[in-house]
């Protein structure tokens, strides 16, 4: 006990202190979680309204490969990508592996289909009547995508920030494919895992509390979003 008070008191120590190990593997975190939901959502919503409302072959079967795609493991996606990106891979080339920008593209792959499962979901929900209406009023596929849109804007914030948290809190395909590199792809899971085999403890607990947090306060935002969708 006297133990874990003491990491926990060390701990607190490096977050109020500015310790750089810490904030630079929050900042990596934050920079590469970000970039990657971005790219995710510019892709999720155009391919999950195609799913909602078109109908071609195979619209089924890729309905079910992004749900069930949702659980796929991250050390999965860490093995596919080091295999095209490692020296003599496919893309090896490219100079990818051990990047920030390798970090980025895992988590793309990692949330697209939890994202697009989420934004057919949502849109799903929507009633169809706002769609027709806009068809009748001569909307093109964009302006109908638009009335969908501000129609499901709160389902939709939920899916982008579940994806998030998603992406922050993932370990195996960042560790794979970012190398776990100090200040340059040491985010804050890598870095958790890192400290804590070295028995560095009280810098894998502030970062694992600082990761709470940050999961903590998107939980709260999707579930205030969650209960004014309800209301409505």
């Amino acid at each position: 006990m006297e133990f874990l008070l003491e990491a926990l008191q060390r701990a607190a120590e490096l977050t109020v202190g500015g310790d750089p190990d810490l904030y630079s593997a929050v900042w990596i975190s934050l920079k590469v979680s970000l970039i990657a939901i971005l790219l995710t959502t510019l892709l999720a919503i155009p391919s999950g309204f195609a799913l909602s409302t078109l109908s071609f072959p195979g619209r089924n079967l890729l309905i079910a490969a992004c749900q069930t795609l949702m659980a796929l493991p991250t050390v999965v996606i860490g093995l596919l990508l080091y295999t095209l990106f490692f020296r003599q891979g496919p893309l090896g080339t490219l100079g990818l592996l051990f990047t920030p920008t390798a970090m980025v593209v895992g988590q793309v792959l990692l949330t697209l289909p939890l994202v697009i499962a989420l934004v057919y979901a949502a849109l799903q929900q929507i009633d169809r009547r706002y769609l027709e209406e806009a068809w009748l009023l001569g909307a093109g596929p964009w302006q109908r995508l638009l009335v969908l849109l501000r129609q499901g804007r709160i389902a939709l914030v939920v899916a982008i920030f579940t994806g998030f948290t998603r992406a922050i809190s993932e370990v195996g395909s960042a560790m794979m494919v970012g190398g776990n590199i100090r200040g340059v792809t040491r985010n804050i899971t890598t870095s958790i895992a890192l400290e804590t085999s070295k028995g560095e403890f009280a810098l894998g607990i502030a970062l694992g509390l600082i990761l709470v947090f940050i999961a903590f306060c998107s939980q709260i935002l999707i579930l205030s979003l969650k209960r004014r969708l309800d209301a409505r």
